[in-house]
């Protein structure tokens, strides 16, 4: 069986605006299996995660995935099938982090520290979808077929 790998591009680059938010500490796009698609840190940070890691970054990917199928299996149960999930927001005691659908088959995560204006991050997010959403989609990828 042979198969093609595929390079996912780098989209770390399209999130500096919002890590330039104060407050706002790190994001990440990640398709919907988990794949992180890109993610960036902002300057200057300080505390156990001053800036991720793609380990790290790859790490967040799978979760924020777990996170966004939870919720929409959630959603389903209370709404019925068909009901998409728009935005997810996890408060913790050291700051939020908050997911948004970011275009075909992609989600936005943001984390940011407790003193952040959840409001404008959240603002700010759907702002960067808005205008910038179908270059963080991610089409599904090929099922795996086996060579003659």
């Amino acid at each position: 069986m042979t198969g093609t790998i595929t390079r996912l591009p780098d989209l770390g680059w399209m999130l500096r605006p919002l890590t330039e938010i104060p407050g706002v500490r790190h994001a990440v796009v990640v398709t919907e299996d988990g794949l992180r698609l890109g993610h960036a840190s902002a300057e200057n940070l300080s505390g156990p995660v001053a800036s991720l890691s793609v380990a790290e970054a790859e790490s967040l990917s799978a979760a924020c995935a777990a996170m966004t199928m939870t919720g929409r299996s959630t959603a389903t149960l209370l709404f019925g099938g068909g009901a998409g999930v728009r935005q997810l927001m996890l408060e913790s005691e050291h700051g939020f982090v908050l997911f948004t659908h970011a275009g075909v088959g992609a989600h936005l995560g943001v984390a940011t520290d407790t003193e952040a204006d959840v409001g404008l991050v959240a603002q700010q997010m759907q702002l960067l979808v808005a205008k910038i959403g179908a270059h963080l989609s991610s089409q599904p990828r090929d099922p795996v077929t086996p060579s003659s």
